[in-house]
């Protein structure tokens, strides 16, 4: 899986697994998803899940149940830019911060920080 990163210094494809940084094509964000929830940032949808970027501690809501109920999620993480989800594993959630990304490969229940370091981000997507 590759994470497609629009940031400050172009577009870049980050491999999720070996944490390599290739220049990557111009992307259109997914559309922003409507939560009904306050201070979202940016939210994201794969099936029945769905993760919501909030200007708030913790900076995560998660909904496993499509949005029926929430519980938060995201302790420890700092600040985000971006959210996306895998299409075809919910489980795989990409967070973006000022400059670095975090995934979590169980639905957002723990948080890798990957060593890259990019330009400032502005937007996010995961392809395969």
């Amino acid at each position: 899986m590759k994470a497609l990163v629009a940031t400050a210094g172009g577009v870049f494809a980050v491999d999720l697994d070996e944490q390599e940084v290739t220049p990557g094509d111009p992307f259109d964000p997914a559309p922003q998803l409507e939560t009904g929830l306050p201070r979202v940032i940016q939210a994201a949808a794969s099936g029945a899940t769905i993760v919501a970027l909030v200007d708030a501690k913790p900076s995560l809501l998660l909904s496993y149940d499509a949005g029926t109920t929430w519980r938060e999620g995201g302790r420890g993480l700092p600040p985000g830019r971006a959210i996306a989800i895998a299409r075809n594993d919910p489980d795989l959630i990409v967070y973006a911060a000022r400059n670095r990304l975090y995934v979590s490969r169980n639905a957002g229940v723990f948080w890798t920080a990957l060593e890259v370091e990019l330009p400032e981000i502005d937007a996010l997507a995961v392809t395969e």
